[in-house]
């Protein structure tokens, strides 16, 4: 998945596939996740955030979205 890099003191980068609704986040850490069944409008506002990483903590770390680590 392509990702777009962000600008973040805690994210690097975020992809989106609108086919299966995933959304990818790459942390600062190098550490990648995947997020299922996010909504595009959910992207899309997170993309369009004043920080990302406060939309991140509000709407889709704790909003209960299935997800798993992808890198170690």
């Amino acid at each position: 998945m392509d990702r777009t890099a962000v600008t973040s003191s805690a994210i690097r980068a975020v992809g989106y596939d609108p086919e299966t609704a995933t959304l990818e986040i790459e942390f600062t850490s190098g550490t990648v996740y995947q997020y299922a069944g996010v909504p595009s409008a959910v992207h899309a506002a997170f993309m369009t955030a004043p920080s990302h990483g406060r939309y991140f903590d509000a709407h889709i770390r704790n909003a209960g979205y299935a997800y798993r680590r992808i890198t170690p």
